[in-house]
């Protein structure tokens, strides 16, 4: 898998301090991303998704204070079956996790995808839609521009319709 690199401790990132994983390679160009740097499919390393794991438990980081882990990007569900083998590991130890995208979930659920849907399963976070200039709001958590939503994943499946978190 292609990640163009690893923040520890993030805290603006989703809930509570975070590992977040940028990764490499994104379709859909929004303009005036925060990130362009990672659009390209060839930029960034290619890594294991073995390294990636042991990179995101990396010794020396304040484990005991991690939250969760965070795929953000480019566009994490163009690399969904090997970020939904991290979020499992992530899973594993405790963590919880949070997925950007600038699709829709809707869009995303409907697609026939098997790895899609893996990681839409262990995601607990959705922040979905593109990033849009015009509707910049800086005093949103997690997200940068009020058509997207923070998605709150295990209520919208238990509930059977979108949940927004607001905590």
């Amino acid at each position: 898998m292609r990640i163009s690199g690893i923040t520890y401790e993030s805290l603006v990132d989703g809930p509570g301090i975070r590992v977040v994983i940028f990764v490499q390679g994104c379709d859909l160009g929004c303009p005036d991303c925060h990130n362009p740097d990672s659009h390209s499919r060839t930029g960034g390393r290619e890594h294991t998704i073995r390294e990636v794991i042991r990179m995101m438990k990396k010794p020396g980081v304040r484990r005991k204070m991690i939250k969760g882990v965070t795929f953000s990007g480019g566009e994490p569900f163009m690399q969904a079956g090997d970020l939904a083998q991290i979020a499992f590991e992530a899973k594993r130890i405790g963590w919880d996790v949070t997925t950007f995208t600038g699709h829709l979930y809707e869009e995303l659920k409907s697609r026939d995808d098997a790895d899609i849907h893996a990681l839409l399963d262990l995601t607990d976070y959705l922040i979905d839609g593109p990033y849009l200039k015009e509707e910049r709001d800086l005093n949103l958590k997690f997200r940068g521009s009020a058509n997207q939503r923070l998605i709150d994943m295990n209520a919208t499946r238990k509930h059977g319709r979108v949940k927004l978190f607001y905590g």
